[in-house]
């Protein structure tokens, strides 16, 4: 099946077209979350969130092991948001996950934040973590056999 990439901004719309992408491809629908919360604030996002994906889809929470999560999941299309947190999180087997990707039967989905169209980071860490993500990015895009770009909500096919 394929490996998809969809990336964007911040509220481009990149989790809603992952997600009305997957449901097309029907039957078995699972959702891979990176996100953890570890705060009020992100608790009240993720609970959000999950209430917006409804009972379609078995989601698995998973910050670290996306390889592992992703060969231990049986679906029809596998949405995973997002790569930019799973970096966050510090423990990121691009390469691994990407072998697991290719591996599915299912489509599966990636979603990431393009950090890099802002201004320049003000500080040796911020920077450091945006050219991560980019790189990141570019790796998941090479090995991608679709990649879009979420622009006011509208995808461009990039791939």
């Amino acid at each position: 099946m394929a490996l998809v990439l969809v990336g964007g901004g911040a509220r481009s719309g990149k989790s809603r077209w992952a997600l009305e992408r997957a449901r097309k491809k029907g039957g078995r629908l699972v959702f891979i979350a990176t996100a953890e919360a570890l705060d009020d604030e992100m608790a009240t996002r993720i609970a959000k969130h999950r209430a917006e994906r409804g009972d379609e889809f078995v989601t698995v929470e998973e910050p670290h092991e996306l390889a592992r999560a992703i060969r231990s999941v049986e679906g029809d299309a596998i949405v995973v948001d997002c790569l930019t947190l799973w970096l966050s999180n510090g423990s990121c087997d691009v390469e691994q996950t990407i072998v697991a990707a290719k591996e599915q039967t299912a489509e599966v989905i990636f979603v990431t934040n393009e950090v890099g169209c802002g201004i320049v980071p003000d500080n040796a860490l911020s920077r450091e973590f945006r050219d991560q993500a980019g790189f990141m990015n570019q790796r998941f895009a090479d090995a991608a056999d679709e990649v879009y770009l979420m622009v006011f909500g509208r995808p461009l096919r990039v791939k």
